[in-house]
């Protein structure tokens, strides 16, 4: 039996589910591979990749992530209005488009019409306050 416990800097495999405060799933590995990544490194929330240091495999956790600790608080400035001719032939609302600016941004397109479309380029999850219910499954 491995009794190891994760350090900073170990390549870990989790399960988990993340929920919004109302128990509304927004990912989850169920039927999946576990998620691979580096403890305390940035690759996931750092909330998340702070959390697995020190468990040992098969433990489990529930972490509650402010929307601060998570994708950051919702940004009245990062909803604007750009020429609908602008945009590429066909968009719709829900579609999704990337700039090509300096510091690219992904933005969701929130409602089409003429002569103007809403452009939201908050994550999807800012705002939110999030649980995850992890599982460690690996210590690689």
């Amino acid at each position: 039996m491995d009794d190891r416990q994760v350090a900073k800097g170990d390549t870990v495999a989790i399960h988990y589910v993340g929920k919004l405060t109302d128990e509304t799933v927004f990912d989850s590995t169920e039927g999946r591979d576990p998620f691979e990544f580096q403890a305390g490194g940035d690759q996931v929330l750092p909330a998340v990749s702070g959390a697995v240091i020190g468990m040992s495999v098969g433990e489990r956790v529930t972490l509650d992530v402010t929307a601060g600790e998570g994708y950051g608080d919702y940004d009245d400035h990062l909803v604007i209005e750009v020429p609908t001719e602008r945009l590429p032939e066909g968009t719709s609302q829900g579609d999704m488009l990337r700039d090509d600016s300096p510091q690219p941004r992904t933005w969701m397109v929130k409602e089409v019409s003429d002569p103007n479309t809403t452009l939201d380029g908050n994550h999807p999850l800012a705002g939110k306050d999030l649980r995850f219910d992890i599982e460690l499954v690996e210590i690689r």
